[in-house]
């Protein structure tokens, strides 16, 4: 048998790495992988003789349309935000002119990630994302709108990650942070005053590891047609780990730095409403529905133990442990006055 040829965009991202790394180690597939800077490439020997480097903008494909031709697995993990017009020129312009590329006698299958927060409980787009959606939220809605209607719909993985961890808080680890790693140490400044206030919230995280360990196995066995009732061709994966609740959370980063557990104030909707109004802050209409909206936990969830795996972290603790972040506190005295 052949072995394999997996293209993995956003290749010197966070997700991007562990995922490259996972299929380095756990398969024979030969990658292709797509990336702006190859210098950010810190897990990955890009001497490897199974690995090709696409080094470009996602908005140049037809750079690529050779390599493109041969590829019989795609794992799309590039995005982009912040600036709208990029934002539709990468999420949704560049997505359909990849596919375009693609040879679809060769492609067996293709992951295609977006995020979690497009999803209600059940796992169905949100109409809000539509309507008050920021750009990144508007266009992962809007391409997955049309990949579902799409023939490559019956090959297609989309992947909606939770809070994603990964990498380390001090930068010291060859995988890049993800965002919500570096935001940690951000996060303990306010433990102090967090820790005091009981807010009714739940949520999703997984480590990108997981995620890795997830697409690395779907990227290596048969690609399946999609059984899940009411979703169609197209199959639909949030990957987490059990939700939690923000006390949950708080409390636990409160354990890790050694603070005693305090009595807290419930953070009622209506007093949220009010410190809205009262304060300097600026929400958009995608902040205020996800404030009113409140929980955020999917069911079904997938994580490695679906694929007969064992995850990285699965709790908390073990994100905090993997992270590196410190459970010293100069300050600990004082905040806990």
């Amino acid at each position: 048998m052949r072995k394999s040829k997996i293209l993995i965009t956003g290749a010197s991202g966070c997700v991007g790495q562990y995922t490259a790394s996972w299929l380095l180690e756990n398969s024979d597939a030969d990658l292709l992988l797509w990336l702006r800077d190859p210098n950010k490439l810190g897990a990955i020997d890009p001497s490897n003789p199974r690995v090709k480097l696409l080094i470009g903008d996602l908005r140049e494909s037809n750079l690529f349309a050779k390599e493109l031709a041969t590829v019989n697995r795609v794992i799309h993990t590039a995005t982009a935000w912040g600036d709208p017009k990029r934002a539709y020129q990468v999420n949704i312009k560049a997505v359909k002119s990849l596919i375009k590329l693609l040879n679809q006698n060769e492609l067996e299958q293709f992951i295609y990630f977006s995020t979690a927060s497009i999803l209600n409980k059940k796992l169905n787009p949100l109409p809000e994302a539509f309507l008050y959606g920021t750009e990144y939220i508007q266009t992962k809605a809007k391409c997955l709108q049309e990949l579902e209607a799409h023939p490559i719909a019956p090959k297609t993985i989309a992947i909606f990650p939770t809070l994603v961890f990964g990498g380390k808080v001090d930068g010291t680890s060859n995988f890049p942070s993800s965002y919500l790693t570096d935001g940690l140490t951000k996060a303990i400044d306010w433990l102090w005053l967090a820790r005091w206030i009981k807010v009714y919230s739940r949520f999703h995280f997984i480590h990108a590891a997981d995620i890795a360990f997830v697409c690395g196995h779907l990227s290596t066995t048969p690609h399946l047609p999609n059984r899940e009732s009411g979703q169609g061709a197209l199959k639909r994966l949030v990957l987490a780990q059990p939700y939690i609740t923000i006390d949950q959370a708080i409390d636990t980063l409160a354990k890790w730095r050694g603070w005693r557990k305090t009595p807290k104030l419930p953070l009622w909707g209506w007093l949220v409403n009010i410190l809205i109004k009262i304060l300097p802050i600026q929400l958009s209409k995608w902040d205020r529905f996800s404030i009113k909206q409140r929980h955020f936990n999917h069911a079904p969830i997938t994580n490695p133990e679906n694929y007969g795996g064992v995850s990285h972290a699965k709790t908390l603790e073990e994100v905090l442990l993997d992270s590196g972040l410190s459970k010293s506190d100069k300050t600990r005295k004082r905040a806990k006055v």
